[in-house]
């Protein structure tokens, strides 16, 4: 079975690899950044058992490690990888020569993935399964990935080394906003468990008419996006608005349907996806890409669209939620 854990140690792989390559290459603080990484995934099933059997110095020294990529992070210290003229020849050349082949790896990826997930319930053998069961998606994800590097390596003729090559450049030109969506999907479970969601009910309830339903429905949808834009996830803004507004508010008191809140509500925080850059691989990491000379570029572009689109939602929550 292709469990979790050996998602996680594939992880581990790439990431050491960029790590011994900046290491090769004098990027010291590089070097540093995507070793912690590595480690921390390498790790993650045995500082979970120990923190289990309370043992709590191995979690520390991963709270430890987080603080010290954060300080690298902020310090200017990590460098970019750049791409010499002689690179950027050959790199033309073969991309001439392959033409529409390099869009089939990144298109095998979300399609291997999709095959995969639809037919894990069927790959079973007596007690023998390829996924884990009810948790199919990343190891789907992650096999998905490996078979969209091997045609890539087939069809360009490289070797599995340049694969690794070529992510630890990748790796360091992204930076640091790699691994920003994971820090705040934490960063939401940990508002969860501090009762940050309770906090928010309770100063909506002292400046909003909470006995009202359009007032209720605006400040849930406008709190959706507003916490999205300072975390930079929906996912991370949803437990905290619908335990502070939606549950007790909205469909407690107000009697509104779940169905409909869970729905437009995570969608009306997506709105506010396009309008953070805390949203780093959405919206800055693709600036970074493409080499725009605006990193808020990308920002700009959607913001008319995320406004329009949070007005619909919002509207479409106050007439379909009470129904």
């Amino acid at each position: 079975m292709i469990a979790l854990s050996y998602v996680w140690w594939l992880a581990a792989l790439v990431l050491g690899a960029a790590a011994v390559i900046d290491l090769r290459a004098r990027r010291w603080a590089n070097a540093l950044f995507w070793a912690l990484i590595a480690i921390v995934f390498a790790a993650g099933d045995a500082i979970l058992a120990a923190d289990k059997a309370g043992n709590r110095l191995p979690t520390q020294l991963a709270g430890a490690a987080v603080v010290a990529m954060a300080l690298l992070a902020g310090s200017g210290l990590l460098k970019r990888a750049t791409v010499g003229d002689g690179d950027v020849a050959a790199r033309t050349a073969s991309a001439q020569r392959l033409g529409h082949k390099l869009f089939v790896p990144a298109l095998m990826i979300p399609l291997v993935t999709t095959v995969l997930f639809l037919a894990a319930p069927y790959l079973v053998a007596g007690d023998w399964r390829l996924f884990p069961t009810g948790n199919a998606t990343v190891p789907a994800l992650a096999l998905g990935c490996c078979v969209a590097v091997a045609f890539a390596l087939y069809v360009t003729r490289s070797r599995p080394a340049q694969a690794l090559r070529e992510s630890s450049r990748l790796l360091d030109q992204l930076g640091w906003a790699v691994v920003l969506p994971m820090l705040l999907a934490a960063l939401g479970g940990v508002f969860e468990a501090t009762g940050v969601g309770n906090a928010v009910a309770a100063l909506i309830s002292q400046f909003v008419a909470t006995d009202s339903r359009l007032a209720c429905v605006l400040a849930y949808g406008l709190g959706m996006i507003v916490f999205t834009v300072i975390m930079g996830n929906a996912f991370a803004a949803f437990p905290v608005m619908t335990g502070g507004i939606g549950l007790p508010l909205l469909i407690r008191q107000h009697g509104a349907d779940p169905a409909v809140i869970g729905a437009l509500g995570m969608l009306t925080g997506y709105c506010g996806t396009l309008l953070t850059p805390m949203a780093a691989n959405f919206n800055i990491v693709p600036a970074v890409l493409l080499e725009l000379r605006d990193p808020y570029g990308v920002i700009r572009r959607q913001a008319t669209t995320a406004l329009l689109l949070a007005a619909t939602n919002i509207t479409l929550m106050y007439f379909l939620a009470f129904r």
